[in-house]
């Protein structure tokens, strides 16, 4: 049973991260692939942490937290310097 989840969660996370690629390279504006870039580095945390849970190790969390880091750090950065829509 644990096997069908597994599964199932790879498929999910394997489309999730097709859209988000698609919307990266798609995307009309920069906001849009920003956006896609961090569900992206999001889905590949998530899909780390599952392979973790799964074969219960910690192997890997120096890499999430590192990936954790720069999507927080890039978004920040984009949030700063990205020219704002706002008139006032």
């Amino acid at each position: 049973m644990l096997q069908i989840v597994a599964v199932v969660a790879s498929i999910m996370f394997g489309i999730a991260a097709l859209f988000s690629v698609y919307r990266i390279v798609v995307g009309p504006s920069v906001l849009d692939r920003v956006i896609a870039s961090d569900v992206l580095v999001a889905t590949i945390i998530c899909a780390l942490g599952a392979e973790m849970a799964l074969n219960r190790h910690t192997d890997n969390l120096p890499v999430l937290l590192v990936l954790a880091l720069f999507a927080v750090l890039g978004s920040l950065s984009v949030a700063r310097f990205l020219p704002g829509r706002d008139s006032a």
